[in-house]
């Protein structure tokens, strides 16, 4: 009796073996291969939060508690987003040299690079407001006069027309707006600093913040038209005329009171 034949493989059997075989080389890859590029980031991620709670703990916590709660000398950080951070020690506001009703800006004691790891650090305590990209504030091709009118309308009240600044209550005031850098007129809006009211994107769009930022870089950039005359904080020039007014219709009074006193005084005697 014959014995019987082996039996066929089916033609796909080798494909099968073929791509198991890939299954088990990716696993154990997976396996044994370096972190993905999103654990790696995640990693860098909390070694910038970690470094950032190292700088808070030494410049910050005095005052505004050792977990950004909050203390009676500075109010709670949690929520404020990292935009805040930003601004606020970017610009030298913070650390604070004293108490006061306003917080002078003054230069910055921290690096960038510090600054942002700060920032992780208080974004890591409640969601708020992120620094923004330069695409955010960017003025390129913004609208000018719509900046204009929406400065006017928002900010001129405290920050005058062209962003001179002015003063306020009980020793506050509103910083001038000259040589302040983009980003930081955007955090601004965005965050509300001190004595600010915040402008968020439901109030402010992004790209009515922009338009503002372009307007304030067309009324005091160095391009800016000047016609003579002091501008009284962007007011206006001021004729030589008016000073001949009041310095010297001023002089004739004076002089006019010196002679009247003398003469009376004259007569006297």
């Amino acid at each position: 009796m014959k014995k019987l034949s082996a039996r066929r493989r089916h033609p796909l059997a080798a494909l099968v073996v073929l791509l198991l075989a890939l299954a088990c080389t990716g696993g154990l890859y997976a396996a044994f291969a370096p972190a993905s590029k999103a654990q790696a980031d995640e990693t860098a991620q909390s070694l910038t939060i970690e470094e950032g709670k190292k700088l808070y703990t030494v410049g910050c916590a005095s005052c505004h508690g050792t977990g950004g709660q909050g203390t009676s000398d500075g109010p709670s950080l949690v929520g404020v987003g990292a935009a805040a951070v930003d601004f606020q020690v970017g610009t030298g506001r913070m650390p604070a040299q004293q108490p006061g009703a306003q917080v002078p800006d003054k230069p910055s004691i921290y690096s960038q690079a510090q600054i942002d790891q700060l920032a992780a650090y208080i974004a890591s305590l409640g969601a708020g407001p992120a620094i923004p990209t330069e695409e955010q504030y960017s003025p390129e091709g913004a609208d000018i006069a719509k900046g204009g009118d929406l400065f006017r309308t928002n900010c001129a009240q405290c920050h005058n027309f062209t962003g001179k600044g002015g003063a306020l209550t009980h020793g506050k005031y509103a910083p001038s707006l000259e040589g302040v850098s983009e980003k930081h007129i955007y955090e601004a809006m965005q965050t509300g600093p001190q004595n600010m009211p915040s402008f968020p994107d439901t109030t402010l769009t992004e790209q009515n913040k922009k338009d503002i930022i372009a307007y304030l870089n067309a009324v005091n950039g160095e391009e800016s038209a000047s016609y003579g005359g002091l501008e009284l904080g962007g007011i206006g020039p001021v004729a030589e005329g008016l000073f001949g007014w009041i310095f010297g219709l001023g002089t004739l009074v004076a002089v006019a009171v010196w002679v009247a006193a003398r003469t009376a005084k004259a007569k006297k005697s």
